[in-house]
């Protein structure tokens, strides 16, 4: 009988397809092994790294691992009661045969969307994944159990907390997204960009250092698992593997290369409910956006513009 491929072997093949975004035909020659038995590794492979390393690389976060999120964020950010940045990444793939325009994205090439939730340490929190290329970011966010999660306080979230320095009322945790997302008392958006008057400009570049991280962390994650740099030549279902398997490398990899000493905090929300209708931002979501907009306008949340240092530089 021929000699089996060894755990070592098949960890290897798998790590070189993910890190290099190598085709199955380059690994024949490197690893001189049949194509369709390196397609078969690297499937098993990704799946036992996402069952291996969920537990420990994607748990559900605790109260008191929220509470040193907000902390990064008000260290690292400036934004007090931020529980993480949202924002979804395209990750490219063949046109799966029969699917019509499902996966073709706004881009003009066929996608899976990974939906992740990032604190400061550029660990991913909460990840969605496998939504359809055509879906906008609302969409997949509100079909979710993500969204639903902190309405029903499923996820033990702290509800209420003081805003440091301020004397106004206290603030809920929040979420910071882009203008893809729809205003809630529990996710943030920036202000239009039509008609901005300087406490709503302040919050927009407030906002923006908050969510920044969220896109270093999708930068992260395709410089390391170059994967990720050009089309995906596997079927919709082995690319949610193959997405699943980086995410959880990518969270092991934060944890070893960090400068702070945390725990990973991630977890999936990858199961989605039926998708509700997006609708205007409600009053309690503007509320909360125009609380953070005061903060940031007072003594206690303001801070100097790249703009306004510049200035201070020259005079």
């Amino acid at each position: 009988m021929r000699r089996c491929v060894s755990a070592e072997e098949r960890l290897l093949i798998t790590l070189r397809f993910l890190a290099t975004g190598n085709s199955f035909s380059s690994l024949h020659f490197e690893f001189r092994m049949g194509t369709f038995t390196i397609a078969g590794i690297v499937r098993a492979t990704c799946a036992t790294i996402w069952l291996r390393l969920r537990a420990s690389m994607l748990p559900q976060p605790t109260r008191q691992q929220w509470l040193q999120i907000a902390n990064g964020f008000l260290d690292r950010a400036q934004f007090p009661n931020c529980i993480g940045a949202l924002d979804g990444k395209h990750i490219q793939v063949k046109k799966p045969p029969n699917s019509r325009s499902r996966f073709h994205n706004y881009k003009q090439y066929f996608s899976v969307v990974l939906l992740a939730l990032v604190d400061t340490n550029y660990r991913f929190v909460i990840v969605d994944i496998g939504a359809y290329g055509s879906s906008a970011d609302a969409h997949i966010f509100r079909a979710s159990r993500m969204s639903r999660w902190p309405e029903h306080n499923q996820l033990d979230i702290p509800k209420l907390a003081p805003l440091p320095g301020f004397a106004g009322p206290s603030a809920p945790f929040v979420i910071v997204g882009d203008e893809g997302f729809v205003l809630s008392p529990h996710l943030m958006r920036p202000f239009p960009r039509r008609g901005l008057d300087d406490k709503w400009r302040t919050f927009n570049y407030s906002l923006s250092r908050a969510r920044r991280f969220v896109e270093c962390a999708f930068g992260i994650l395709s410089s390391k698992w170059c994967v990720f740099l050009s089309a995906i030549q596997l079927a919709p279902e082995n690319v949610n593997t193959v997405i699943k398997a980086c995410v959880v490398l990518h969270n092991f990899i934060r944890m070893y290369e960090a400068t702070q000493d945390e725990d990973a905090l991630a977890f999936t929300a990858q199961d989605q409910g039926e998708p509700s209708q997006l609708g205007r931002a409600g009053s309690a979501g503007l509320r909360v956006r125009k609380l953070f907009s005061d903060y940031f306008a007072s003594p206690s949340g303001s801070f100097p513009f790249p703009s306004q240092q510049a200035s201070r530089g020259k005079n």
